[in-house]
């Protein structure tokens, strides 16, 4: 199956799984919500509309894509102490579930809110060419700006890498640019990566599942949000060194981009 590859980068980023209320936790790479709910809001769909069917085909969008997630660095956990509603004065702070308003002394909603901080993910989008080909020129041309996990998470550019690819697994492990923490070491030839795989790789048993997540979108309209589960497998894999590439990395990413897909 081909596939799109796009480049997650960010000073900040955050992958729910079980956010809610006062704390907001984050997955260790970008979740299949976070990145569904990124398409339907670059092609202009409502939360409410967001996994609507086709009004055509009757078919649910974005179901038919697999995503394998190279891991470039992941990055650091950092947990912002957030508060939102102090200092005002009374009926103008925060609201209550009933419509009413806080009191003075509870008027400051204080919450917990974690995200990966200096993280980079190279993402094999894997589908139908002309889900893929829409995607990609929805990336290009938003309705609604992309963010990564949270509206404040703005993605570095590129962020789309390539469009459909006859081969995307085999371009994360030979030839897109990988970003590292720190640079290989002179004598070093080959580099260890971890891969997050939707479907487990051939040299994978099936049975060593790395984790369940609750990631799964069938419904992204607030106060209604409900996810299924799905398995992922992680595997550590050996990619070449020459794939490294120091800051700053635009050069060596407009370099891969502007190279013959098919040669």
């Amino acid at each position: 199956m081909n596939g799109v590859l796009l480049r997650l980068a960010a000073p900040l980023m955050s992958f729910g799984e079980h956010a809610a209320f006062k704390y907001r936790d984050t997955v260790a790479f970008p979740t299949r919500s976070a990145l569904i709910g990124m398409f339907a809001a670059a092609d202009g769909r409502s939360r409410e509309e967001a996994l609507a069917p086709d009004p055509a085909t009757g078919a649910i969008p974005y179901t038919d894509l697999a995503f394998t997630i190279r891991i470039d660095r992941p990055g650091h956990r950092h947990t912002d102490y957030h508060t939102a509603g102090g200092g005002r004065p009374h009926k103008k702070g925060l609201r209550t579930s009933s419509g009413g308003y806080r009191s003075q002394k509870a008027s400051t909603h204080i919450s917990h809110r974690v995200y990966l901080a200096d993280a980079v993910f190279t993402v094999a989008v894997h589908g139908p060419d002309p889900l893929l080909e829409k995607i990609t020129h929805r990336l290009e041309h938003p309705a609604f700006a992309p963010y990564l996990g949270r509206r404040a998470c703005i993605p570095d550019e590129p962020l789309v890498l390539r469009g459909p690819h006859p081969h995307p697994v085999d371009e994360l492990l030979t030839r897109v640019p990988l970003s590292l923490p720190a640079p290989p070491r002179p004598e070093q030839d080959t580099l260890l990566v971890d891969f997050i795989w939707e479907h487990p790789p051939a040299h994978v048993p099936a049975a060593n599942v790395h984790r369940e997540l609750a990631d799964v979108p069938t419904d992204f309209t607030p106060n209604q949000r409900l996810h299924h589960t799905r398995r992922v497998w992680r595997t550590t894999e050996q990619l070449p060194a020459t794939l490294y590439t120091a800051q700053p990395t635009i050069n060596a990413l407009a370099a891969y981009i502007q190279q013959d897909t098919h040669r």
